[in-house]
């Protein structure tokens, strides 16, 4: 049998990191949602026993270091299944972005092998276990507009599609997030989104509302690092974006637009700034 799962990619509209517990993981306030730039991820099972990952990206890895692999490694592990899958991924969204390229992957293999091998787990079960691969692989699983909180084990979806348009930039530096995470103070952080603005705007529809609210704590640390994310933010701006900002922990950039007008504009406008520019609108699996 086959299957093919869409894999959206993830943006944060508002992110706040606000400690680190004892055992070094970060804890988390954010909403997040998915948009129309994903990748394809096609699953078959095979009566070998065996997991295997291609790719057309030459840049990711196919072997146990995948996290698509480890996925469909941990739903074997766990339900004892004897049969195998082939993984193929399509990829669209760019590889070390902050879109959550990986954990979406990982999430489609999780939800495509569910049904395939008949487990009958409901997206809260599937999102227990994904926590075991990363913690954005769980929002993933939903992929949906979400109030995500703790070490990304809570999801609460919001049940609403926004109705606007998402423009993002992908410059051609790379940031790790495990790097960048460890020079973070989070006490020290001076930028904080209002959470409560952000919902009260999308449920109203009130975009400008919602762009009051809306800011990424860790942008500070990132800009320091990388200030041409801090200028690309500010072409967004005058090119007329509601607002810009910076998704994850970079270096992805993503300025939104109330109407198509605006947001090709904005779009035109980075594409003579930055290669990898994408006109997106929100989605809901």
């Amino acid at each position: 049998m086959e299957i093919s799962e869409r894999a959206p990619a993830k943006v944060n509209l508002a992110l706040d990191a606000l400690y680190r517990h004892n055992n070094g993981a970060e804890e988390w306030r954010m909403i997040l949602i998915s948009v129309d730039l994903a990748d394809t991820v096609r699953i078959k099972t095979t009566s070998t026993g065996r997991i295997s990952v291609r790719t057309d990206n030459g840049f990711l890895p196919v072997d146990q270091r995948n996290l698509a692999y480890q996925a469909a490694a941990l739903l074997k592990r766990t339900f004892k299944i004897k049969q195998g899958a082939q993984i193929e991924i399509t990829k669209k969204i760019p590889v070390s972005a902050g879109l959550g390229g990986g954990s979406a992957d990982a999430a489609a293999v999780l939800r495509g092998l569910d049904r395939l091998w008949a487990l009958n787990q409901t997206k809260a079960e599937l999102a227990t276990l994904a926590l075991k691969l990363d913690s954005d692989v769980p929002y993933c699983l939903y992929s949906t507009p979400a109030v995500v909180l703790g070490q990304g084990d809570s999801v609460k979806p919001l049940a609403l599609l926004p109705d606007f348009w998402v423009i993002i930039v992908k410059p051609q530096v790379s940031v790790s997030t495990t790097k960048l995470l460890a020079r973070a103070q989070f006490d020290q952080l001076t930028t904080h989104p209002d959470l409560t603005q952000v919902i009260a705007g999308l449920q109203n529809k009130d975009w400008h509302t919602m762009a009051q609210g809306m800011a990424n704590s860790l942008e500070e640390v990132t800009f320091r690092q990388y200030p041409q994310l801090a200028v690309i933010k500010q072409r967004m701006l005058r090119s007329g974006a509601l607002v810009a900002q910076m998704s994850g922990t970079g270096p992805t950039m993503f300025a939104l637009a109330a109407r198509e007008s605006q947001a090709k504009r904005i779009y035109n406008a980075m594409r003579g700034f930055c290669d990898e520019v994408y006109l997106t609108r929100p989605v809901s699996l």
